[in-house]
């Protein structure tokens, strides 16, 4: 089947269009799955049809992502296989910091940016030291918001005057712990986002002889937008309502605290689509700002939180999966908006401190799996039989009908509803039949053939210029192949299950020639949720995807873009399948590339200890099974052996198939 119309899916080319199929060529590919608009600048497609890599973005320097997939499957590393680029990671966080700098030099802002990572956002251990390592000249901080976060962060950490922001909940030895911590030298900034924790902090600084630095993170009346937009306002799971602000203050002022009342935090939620959610909460976050200040709080920080939103499907538009607005206009209206809150009231601007983790860490790793196989109905038309069955021969009539229609998209759209009617009439009497007993298996196999057969060739003969019914509308979907993947969505991409989030998906290769099938993705579990079916088109999500025909004894692999934030640490081992192999790559130079790091994925060993399986008693338990059936001549020694030698080398291998 070839698409005619990209923004139709199945649209599909006539007969005498797939004789003579129009040029295909790599741009075609680019516009056909986004790339140029949610790729830019950091994938491409070149001229032996491979997406290629510019993880230093406008700076310089690609890899071939098929040619670099071969280099490392040399190495011992097995699909599914995430590639993290470390020089995307710090491009990220040099443009970040560019455009506040900007920004500060545009509007005249006299006081300066200073970013922290919410470690949530993916606490592998080469990700976050790369962050600190590589933010270390801008003094980019950390954002905690468990124990087991705060350990990494203070472990991390040795710049005095990087920030190290204490989110989340928090109980007497956390607050205690961040307490000591500012001795060590490090800065943390204990964000109150509960009011009972007010008086845990008073009680901790008391029994220590030390205080804290101390944030409030209020709760906003401002709205928002997108799929976390009810996570914020009156509702909110963490902040504390002005009144409880104002008791805080004065809490803090009884108690000789006051003075290490430093910064205003404020959320409005992940991914935000709409500039003016932004500017919103900022003018209401500033004057909160201004009035503590006013409060005799000597403050200092404002932290915008999260929420800078990345372009999944390039569309730029404010929907769940895209944002109207760019990195630039985002350090322009919080800049602009902060000073505009802060001068009129002489109070001096803060250093705005943000905790953008997607924007930083959704480019920077890119999900490679290759496609088992391919499923999907029967679709050649059956030889004839000897004396057919009359409900047969109806529907070889009929298909015989809707190949006198016009094959170039003009045919009338009243006839083809009419010849379908009929095809879904004549299979629905071969099923009766057969049930009854008077129809063979081999004739209704037949009748389900030619029925699939007859929408095959409705499906090319479907104008693209009219207003088609349902039933007509949902043929391709009908027809497409399914394409089984090596991997686990449920491990590697859960946010597409659980709050169907977009991601780019595309073939790595052959993206010189059309493609000729629709398609979507089902992976390795036992769970029929475990599929890829929304694929990006152009502010919109479709159900199929453009893909090749496989080819016997060639791989085909597919890249899964933008799923660098979350996907890794909120994961699970649905049907027991863990992480997948995992590497670190650097531009070196001439042109090619390092391994900085390798991670092994998990073993089937080591999910199944997970699971609190001992793999050595599963072992054992099996051996004296076979010894049993040896006895009793149900298995021979060789045939035992090579059985044990198949599990023992089971337990050392990928959760994952192998070739």
């Amino acid at each position: 089947m070839v698409l005619a119309d990209p923004n139709l899916p199945g649209r599909q080319a006539t007969p005498s269009e797939a004789a003579a199929p129009q040029p295909w060529n790599v741009q075609d590919s680019a516009e056909l799955y986004g790339l140029e608009r949610w790729g830019d600048p950091y994938f491409s497609i070149n001229l032996r049809g491979h997406v290629s890599v510019q993880p230093r973005g406008e700076r310089g320097g690609s890899l071939d992502l098929v040619e670099l997939v071969e280099g490392l499957q040399g190495r011992n590393l097995n699909l599914p296989l995430l590639i993290r680029f470390d020089d995307i990671l710090e491009d990220r966080l040099e443009s970040l910091h560019a455009a506040f700098e900007r920004a500060i030099t545009r509007y005249g802002y006299s006081g300066r940016y200073q970013g922290v990572f919410p470690v949530k956002c993916n606490q592998q251990r080469h990700v976050v030291e790369e962050l600190v390592s590589c933010g270390r000249r801008w003094h980019f901080g950390l954002e905690a918001g468990s124990k087991a976060e705060l350990l990494i962060a203070l472990s991390l950490i040795d710049d005095p005057e990087a920030l190290l922001i204490c989110n989340g909940y928090k109980d007497q030895r956390y607050i205690e712990t961040a307490i000591l911590a500012r001795r060590l030298g490090r800065r943390p900034v204990v964000v109150i986002e509960q009011a009972d924790e007010v008086q845990r902090i008073i009680d901790a600084s008391k029994e220590l002889g030390a205080a804290p630095l101390i944030g409030i993170r209020a709760r906003l009346s401002s709205r928002s937008t997108g799929r976390w937009g009810s996570s914020v306002g009156e509702k909110a799971k963490f902040g504390l309502p002005v009144p409880e602000i104002l008791s805080t203050v004065e809490a803090l002022r009884e108690a000789g605290l006051l003075e290490e009342l430093r910064l205003l935090h404020f959320h409005v939620g992940s991914q935000i689509n709409d500039i003016a959610v932004v500017k919103d909460a900022l003018q209401e976050a500033s004057r909160i700002y201004v009035e503590l200040h006013k409060l005799g709080a000597p403050m200092g920080y404002l932290d915008v939180g999260g929420g800078l939103g990345i372009d999944y499907d390039g569309s730029r538009t404010a929907t769940a999966a895209s944002t109207n607005y760019s990195l630039q206009n985002y350090a322009n209206d919080v800049v602009a908006t902060v000073k505009e809150g802060c001068e009129p009231h002489g109070v001096t601007v803060p250093t705005l401190v943000s905790e953008s983790g997607r924007a930083i860490a959704s480019h920077f790793s890119v999900l490679v799996f290759n496609v088992l196989g391919t499923g999907g109905l029967p679709l050649d038309t059956p030889a004839i039989g000897d004396e057919e069955p009359l409900i047969v021969r109806n529907l070889r009539d009929t298909l015989e009908g809707i190949h006198t229609l016009a094959s170039d998209g003009s045919a009338d759209v009243s006839r083809l509803q009419e010849a379908w009617n009929d095809a879904l009439k004549f299979k629905d009497d071969a099923l009766a039949a057969f049930r009854l007993g008077y129809l063979s298996l081999t004739d209704r196999s037949r009748a389900e053939q030619l029925t699939w057969a007859c929408a095959r060739a409705l499906v090319e003969r479907l104008p693209s210029d009219s207003v088609l019914p349902d039933e007509l509308q949902s043929l391709p979907a009908v027809l497409a192949r399914t394409y089984y993947a090596n991997l686990s969505i449920f491990r590697s991409a859960p946010d597409t299950w659980a709050i169907q989030q977009l991601f780019p998906l595309m073939p790595l290769h052959r993206l010189g020639e059309r493609p000729t099938e629709l398609g979507h993705f089902a992976d390795l579990t036992c769970d029929s949720d475990g599929r890829l079916n929304r694929f990006i088109a152009d502010g919109r999500s479709k159900p199929l995807l453009e893909l090749h025909r496989l080819r016997p004894e060639e791989p085909y692999l597919i890249g899964m873009f933008l799923g660098g934030a979350y996907q890794e640490v909120m994961g699970n081992l649905h049907n027991l399948f863990g992480t997948t192999d995992a590497v670190h790559i650097r531009l070196a130079p001439g042109g090619e590339y390092q391994v900085d790091h390798v991670v092994r994925g998990d073993t089937n060993a080591e999910v199944l200890t997970a699971m609190e399986h001992n793999p050595e008693a599963l072992l054992e338990r099996l051996r004296v099974a076979s010894e049993q059936s040896i006895r009793c001549n149900q298995l021979q020694i060789a045939e035992a052996r090579r059985l044990m030698d198949h599990l023992e080398s089971s337990l050392r291998q990928s959760t994952y198939l192998q070739s």
